[in-house]
């Protein structure tokens, strides 16, 4: 494609250049020849004003002064060859001749003793005629010259075409190797003209592209991923089902599988939006707050094993939508892993907000979708540009959350 738009370049350069040339040789040429005319029609006229004054005096027509001139007092008078390509009623002819001549006539109506008369000023111009002996003498030189001047043309033509055309060949051959998912870059971004804005334009649409790539692939594998466990789970408390009656236990699991894929499911396509979510300022309090009410409300907890500690306003950047899963997902597995006698601290200092849940010493470690849980809010957090940090312990597990500030 740049190949081709290079020789069309290359082409429209080259045929501008020849038909420019071409016009102005026959404007040229053109010019030449009416000048040529001209003067010797002012010849003729001068002549003509002259043979007036002295039939005036003499009473008599007189032989031109000029050897190029002759004065016929009569049409039958001129040569066979004039009267052959001029009638006699036309005022002026220009003739050309198989044997040479070149003849310009101009008639001239006079008035001689009171009778007026027709007079023919023959001026054989041959050898004055500087065009063609300009043409016979120098023009192998003057062609010489034009053909060198063309071909000098053609180069600067092809020239500009390879220098016009070298930025969209470049771009074209770095959109050519763009790997999937490799960094988009091209070269020509920070030049101040249209092909500037074109490469700004096509990194700006690759890497949309890629990310949505990216995020189409992460949103099918973790749908593979994060649901298999709470699906492989009801589907074995249902086969059971099938046997005896849900215990209360088996209910339980249940409820937590369907819960789980819940939330799972709210998180993925959160994050499959995430980029396409703009950042606003968030009131983080206010969302702690929400997550806490909805904690309570549906887990039974007891309040009193809360410890709040948080600034009256905590105005942080992000996503709405974003923030309160990250919190809920939080919560869940702070209350899923320390169980429902574990008391949460959430205090936020120094820009960071911890959440705190205790383990009861001895009790077996639950790790049901944990690690899978990480993951999510792993990139929940990077969806907004956050930082997330697990600190496991013993007696204690807590979460650090970085959120971006407002400045």
């Amino acid at each position: 494609m740049a190949k081709s738009i290079r020789q069309r370049l290359f082409a429209a350069l080259a045929g501008f250049t020849v038909v420019l040339c071409l016009c102005y040789t026959g404007l040229a040429l053109v010019i030449a020849y009416v000048t040529e005319d001209m003067l010797v029609q002012r010849l003729l006229e001068r002549e003509a004003v002259a043979v007036s004054q002295r039939l005036r005096q003499h009473g008599q027509l007189t032989p031109s002064g000029s050897d190029l001139i002759t004065v016929y007092g009569r049409y039958l008078d001129l040569p066979q060859a004039v009267r052959r390509q001029m009638p006699a009623s036309a005022p002026r002819a220009e003739i050309f001749t198989d044997t040479g001549q070149h003849y310009h006539v101009l008639a001239l109506d006079l008035a001689a003793a009171g009778q007026p008369r027709r007079a023919y000023l023959l001026a054989d111009v041959a050898p004055v005629l500087v065009v063609q002996r300009l043409v016979r003498e120098v023009g192998g030189v003057v062609l010489g010259v034009a053909l060198a001047l063309v071909a000098l043309a053609l180069l600067l033509a092809y020239w500009l075409a390879r220098r016009l055309v070298r930025p969209l060949q470049r771009l074209a051959r770095e959109a050519r190797q763009l790997a999937p998912g490799g960094a988009v870059h091209f070269s020509g971004r920070d030049r101040p003209d249209e092909i500037g804005f074109l490469a700004r334009r096509l990194e700006t649409t690759f890497a949309e592209l890629q990310a949505v790539l990216r995020r189409e692939q992460a949103f099918a594998r973790d749908v593979s991923h994060e649901l298999r466990t709470p699906l492989t789970l009801m589907h074995n408390s249902l086969a059971l089902a099938g046997a005896l009656p849900l215990a209360a236990d088996g209910q339980a699991q249940l409820r937590q599988g369907v819960d789980d894929m819940r939330a799972t499911i709210d998180v993925l396509f959160a994050l499959a939006r995430a980029e396409q979510l703009p950042g606003e300022v968030v009131e983080l309090r206010g969302c702690l707050e929400q997550c806490l009410l909805r904690l309570l409300d549906e887990h039974r907890w007891d309040a009193s094993l809360l410890a709040l500690d948080l600034p009256e306003r905590l105005a942080v950047i992000g996503n709405p939508q974003l923030t309160m899963l990250l919190i809920n997902n939080c919560l869940a597995n702070a209350l899923f892993h320390g169980g429902p006698a574990c008391r949460i601290s959430i205090a936020f200092a120094q820009g960071r907000l911890s959440i705190v849940n205790t383990v009861t010493a001895g009790q077996p470690r639950r790790i049901h979708g944990f690690a899978h849980g990480q993951n999510l809010l792993l990139r929940l957090a990077k969806a907004m540009r956050w930082d997330i940090v697990f600190h496991p312990g013993e007696a204690q597990y807590r979460v650090d959350i970085l959120p971006l500030q407002k400045q």
